[in-house]
Protein backbone atom coordinates (compact mmCIF):
# COMPACT_ATOMS: atom_id res chain seq x y z
CA UNK A 1 0.00 0.00 0.00
CA UNK A 2 1.14 3.38 -1.03
CA UNK A 3 1.85 6.03 1.66
CA UNK A 4 -1.16 8.05 -0.27
CA UNK A 5 -3.56 5.37 0.99
CA UNK A 6 -2.07 4.65 4.41
CA UNK A 7 -2.63 8.42 5.21
CA UNK A 8 -6.76 8.05 3.50
CA UNK A 9 -7.09 5.29 6.19
CA UNK A 10 -5.70 6.90 8.86
CA UNK A 11 -7.69 9.94 7.56
CA UNK A 12 -10.72 7.82 7.51
CA UNK A 13 -10.31 6.87 11.25
CA UNK A 14 -9.68 10.18 12.97
CA UNK A 15 -13.12 10.94 10.77
CA UNK A 16 -14.92 7.86 12.33
CA UNK A 17 -13.55 8.67 15.87
CA UNK A 18 -15.61 12.31 15.70
CA UNK A 19 -18.43 10.13 16.25
CA UNK A 20 -17.63 7.25 18.58
CA UNK A 21 -16.57 7.57 21.96
CA UNK A 22 -12.82 6.22 23.01
CA UNK A 23 -14.04 3.27 24.45
CA UNK A 24 -16.16 2.15 21.06
CA UNK A 25 -13.07 2.75 19.26
CA UNK A 26 -11.04 -0.42 19.75
CA UNK A 27 -14.13 -2.10 17.80
CA UNK A 28 -14.29 0.67 15.39
CA UNK A 29 -10.80 -0.31 14.65
CA UNK A 30 -11.19 -3.99 14.25
CA UNK A 31 -14.24 -3.29 12.00
CA UNK A 32 -12.78 -1.08 9.88
CA UNK A 33 -9.60 -3.06 9.25
CA UNK A 34 -12.15 -5.72 8.65
CA UNK A 35 -14.13 -4.20 6.15
CA UNK A 36 -10.51 -3.73 3.92
CA UNK A 37 -10.05 -5.90 1.01
CA UNK A 38 -7.28 -8.26 1.49
CA UNK A 39 -4.61 -6.84 -1.26
CA UNK A 40 -5.22 -3.80 0.52
CA UNK A 41 -4.41 -4.67 3.84
CA UNK A 42 -1.37 -6.40 4.75
CA UNK A 43 0.01 -7.00 8.29
CA UNK A 44 2.70 -4.24 7.84
CA UNK A 45 -0.12 -1.61 6.33
CA UNK A 46 -2.07 -1.93 9.12
CA UNK A 47 0.22 -1.74 12.22
CA UNK A 48 1.46 1.18 10.68
CA UNK A 49 -2.00 2.72 9.96
CA UNK A 50 -2.91 1.72 13.33
CA UNK A 51 0.37 3.41 15.27
CA UNK A 52 -0.11 6.74 13.33
CA UNK A 53 -3.62 6.86 14.60
CA UNK A 54 -2.75 6.36 17.84
CA UNK A 55 0.20 9.05 17.32
CA UNK A 56 -2.47 11.81 15.95
CA UNK A 57 -4.76 10.99 19.19
CA UNK A 58 -2.09 11.18 21.64
CA UNK A 59 -1.28 14.60 20.55
CA UNK A 60 -4.57 16.27 19.85
CA UNK A 61 -4.36 18.60 22.48
CA UNK A 62 -1.32 20.47 21.20
CA UNK A 63 -2.42 20.10 17.46
CA UNK A 64 -5.83 21.61 18.57
CA UNK A 65 -4.41 24.46 20.07
CA UNK A 66 -2.04 25.25 17.46
CA UNK A 67 -5.12 24.61 15.08
CA UNK A 68 -7.54 27.09 16.93
CA UNK A 69 -4.71 30.01 17.01
CA UNK A 70 -3.95 30.09 13.48
CA UNK A 71 -7.61 29.77 12.13
CA UNK A 72 -8.93 32.70 13.20
CA UNK A 73 -12.63 32.89 13.71
CA UNK A 74 -13.06 28.81 13.13
CA UNK A 75 -12.32 27.15 16.18
CA UNK A 76 -11.87 23.25 16.10
CA UNK A 77 -14.92 22.70 17.75
CA UNK A 78 -16.95 24.50 14.79
CA UNK A 79 -15.18 23.16 11.70
CA UNK A 80 -16.80 20.31 9.68
CA UNK A 81 -15.42 17.08 11.18
CA UNK A 82 -13.73 16.19 7.03
CA UNK A 83 -11.90 19.29 7.61
CA UNK A 84 -10.59 18.78 11.09
CA UNK A 85 -9.86 15.41 10.73
CA UNK A 86 -7.85 16.51 7.67
CA UNK A 87 -5.95 18.95 9.26
CA UNK A 88 -4.82 16.83 12.88
CA UNK A 89 -3.70 14.56 10.57
CA UNK A 90 -1.41 17.03 8.31
CA UNK A 91 -0.30 18.85 11.58
CA UNK A 92 0.76 16.13 12.89
CA UNK A 93 2.91 15.67 10.19
CA UNK A 94 4.53 18.05 9.85
CA UNK A 95 5.44 18.58 13.71
CA UNK A 96 5.85 15.49 14.70
CA UNK A 97 6.61 13.43 11.73
CA UNK A 98 10.40 13.53 10.82
CA UNK A 99 10.00 11.41 7.72
CA UNK A 100 7.48 13.75 6.24
CA UNK A 101 8.31 17.14 4.47
CA UNK A 102 5.76 19.51 5.69
CA UNK A 103 4.89 20.24 1.47
CA UNK A 104 3.85 16.44 1.23
CA UNK A 105 1.71 16.65 4.31
CA UNK A 106 0.05 19.69 3.04
CA UNK A 107 -0.33 18.83 -0.85
CA UNK A 108 -1.48 15.59 0.50
CA UNK A 109 -3.88 17.27 3.17
CA UNK A 110 -5.33 19.15 0.28
CA UNK A 111 -6.16 16.26 -2.24
CA UNK A 112 -8.18 14.53 0.49
CA UNK A 113 -9.96 17.64 1.25
CA UNK A 114 -10.94 18.25 -1.76
CA UNK A 115 -12.14 14.41 -2.33
CA UNK A 116 -13.95 14.02 0.76
CA UNK A 117 -15.05 17.69 1.95
CA UNK A 118 -16.85 20.39 0.84
CA UNK A 119 -16.39 22.59 -1.95
CA UNK A 120 -13.91 24.78 0.18
CA UNK A 121 -12.02 22.20 2.19
CA UNK A 122 -8.84 22.30 0.19
CA UNK A 123 -8.94 26.34 -0.04
CA UNK A 124 -9.26 26.21 3.63
CA UNK A 125 -7.13 23.37 4.73
CA UNK A 126 -4.74 24.87 2.25
CA UNK A 127 -5.09 28.56 4.09
CA UNK A 128 -4.45 26.86 7.43
CA UNK A 129 -1.63 24.68 7.51
CA UNK A 130 0.14 27.44 4.64
CA UNK A 131 -0.53 29.27 7.73
CA UNK A 132 1.30 26.87 10.13
CA UNK A 133 4.08 26.08 7.72
CA UNK A 134 5.11 29.53 7.81
CA UNK A 135 5.37 29.30 11.31
CA UNK A 136 8.43 26.96 11.43
CA UNK A 137 6.24 24.08 12.86
CA UNK A 138 9.17 22.25 13.19
CA UNK A 139 10.36 24.45 15.87
CA UNK A 140 7.19 24.14 17.50
CA UNK A 141 7.85 21.11 19.27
Amino acid sequence: MRRTEQREHIFKLLFVSEFNTPEEMPEQLQLYFEGITPEENDTEDEKYIREKYRHVREYLEPIDTLINATSKGWKTTRMNKVDLSVLRLAVYEMLYDQDIPSGVAINEAVEIAKRFGGEASGSFVNGILGKIAAGNVKDHE
